[in-house]
């Protein structure tokens, strides 16, 4: 088993926080917990030149993806004809990172990235909010039960990878005080009311089981009104549907909050189909047919296994998918019925008995993403999955979205759900979305689990985007 950092022992941290009196009991206060797990490379001078290869003496080889390669896969448009312009993204995140700014510049370089027309720290919990000095100093070493470190990685992942996806758009890092429900509500608020039109993403969640009760805790309640008001100036919101399985270890199927909101997007995981096919990237053949995967992704070479020196893969496209689950990390994606709100009027006729997740996105861990992150005093890299990777990258999704809108004359599409579920039923599904078909997303040890089908599943959802015809018809929608 490789060495891995995860976010899961924070959920229980957080759920202790919540101090529940037992199942049925209504908790006044709890803390959110990101969805993410990471694994450190090494120095930002050791990025490997193999990729989709990542290979070190403690890791050993790992899959890993660059935004070139991800794009790729998920055919965005060039960014000739779309990144995002015009358009702002809304990173919620509790903490903050002290180093996110330049952490940002740095991806950008070592990557190939334009920086954002603007970076804006917000800080929704302060008097002046758009002013950062007014934001609070992060010691990633202080408040360990709130997992400040773990958050900082997280905010790393969300900037730089929704930045990545639409290069062209703002970017603005919503920073709450701590990672209570109170505080990233207010966060929020304050966010929906200075950047209306914007897309929202959410790398967090808390299980529903301590949200559950004869009524809703009030930061559930106040965060439901944040996104009613959100949706109704035309936000778009998404978020993670973590990463400890179908129950969360507690042998009871549930989703995770907020991603089980009426309004939210929620965006489970997958990894590569076939998974770690490591073996595959020696030899590779340098012409089509594409014969050589990392799972995801399909590439060309001359490519050899952990090679360290150019010329480096080339990334060709899709390769495959199916239901994130890593057992030997003990990790898989969130995905059940909820058990806090019935089905909305968009999933009708789904056959669900509550509301369930939505859409899918790469969160493997052994084919993560790679993340820049200096709060060690100098720049490391650090391959990073869950289900925290795919909101962010929804995000930076729609912000394509609205900018063909806006060259259209139209405004933002605001609430996705409904329009997401309209292709689902269209025609133009297959045309627009993966459909995921393989795996479950039983935590190992668990008895709670569902299957990936053909069409919506829970596990799932609708399936991944193939997004660059996904963006012609949310955009005439």
């Amino acid at each position: 088993m490789k060495k891995i950092l995860t976010l899961s022992a924070l959920i229980a941290t957080a759920l202790m926080l919540a101090t529940p009196l037992g199942v049925g009991t209504i908790v006044s206060d709890f803390h959110y917990s990101p969805s993410l797990s990471y694994v450190q490379l090494g120095p930002l001078t050791t990025l490997p030149q193999g990729l989709p290869l990542c290979k070190s003496a403690s890791l050993g080889s790992i899959v890993c993806y660059t935004p070139k390669f991800i794009k790729k896969a998920y055919e965005f448009p060039s960014t000739a004809t779309l990144d995002g312009a015009g358009q702002t993204i809304v990173i919620v995140d509790a903490f903050g990172s002290p180093t996110v700014a330049s952490d940002l510049a740095l991806f950008d370089a070592v990557f190939g990235i334009p920086p954002p027309p603007s970076f804006t720290i917000f800080c929704g919990n302060s008097p002046t909010p758009l002013d950062p000095s007014t934001c609070p100093v992060v010691n990633i070493n202080a408040n360990p039960k709130h997992g400040v470190f773990g958050w900082t990685i997280e905010t790393s992942l969300d900037v730089q990878y929704a930045h990545a996806m639409a290069p062209g758009a703002n970017i603005v890092l919503d920073v709450a005080s701590t990672s209570s429900g109170n505080a990233i509500n207010d966060a929020e608020a304050a966010a929906i009311a200075a950047y209306p039109g914007a897309i929202f993403s959410q790398s967090f969640g808390i299980p529903e089981i301590f949200l559950t009760g004869n009524g809703n805790p009030g930061q559930v309640t106040q965060a439901q009104k944040n996104y009613a008001n959100g949706v109704a100036v035309g936000d778009t919101f998404f978020a993670s549907a973590g990463d400890t399985g179908a129950d969360f270890g507690f042998g009871v199927a549930m989703n995770n909050f907020p991603a089980s909101d009426l309004h939210n997007v929620a965006v489970t995981g997958t990894q590569g189909l076939p998974y770690n096919e490591t073996g595959t990237l020696m030899p590779c053949p340098t012409s089509t047919p594409f014969s050589c995967t990392s799972g995801l992704s399909s590439y060309h070479g001359p490519c050899v296994l952990g090679r360290t020196v150019p010329p480096n893969c080339v990334p060709d496209g899709y390769g495959g998918e199916q239901v994130w689950n890593e057992p030997s990390f003990g990790l898989a994606t969130g995905g059940a019925p909820s058990l806090l709100f019935g089905v909305p009027s968009y999933q009708a006729g789904l056959g669900l008995s509550a509301r369930g997740p939505d859409v899918d996105y790469n969160a493997a861990i052994d084919g993560g993403v790679l993340v820049v992150y200096g709060g060690f005093g100098s720049p490391v890299l650090f391959i990073v999955g869950g289900t925290s990777a795919g909101s962010p990258q929804w995000a930076g999704i729609t912000a394509l979205v609205n900018q063909a809108r806006a060259n259209a004359g139209k405004g933002p599409i605001g609430d996705l759900n409904p329009a997401l579920y309209a292709i689902y039923h269209s025609a133009r599904y297959a045309t627009d979305f993966h459909d995921i078909t393989v795996g479950n997303d039983q935590l190992v040890g668990s008895s709670v689990g569902f299957s990936s089908g053909t069409g919506y599943d829970v596990a799932s959802g609708i399936g991944s985007p193939i997004v660059d015809q996904l963006i012609v018809d949310l955009a005439a929608a």
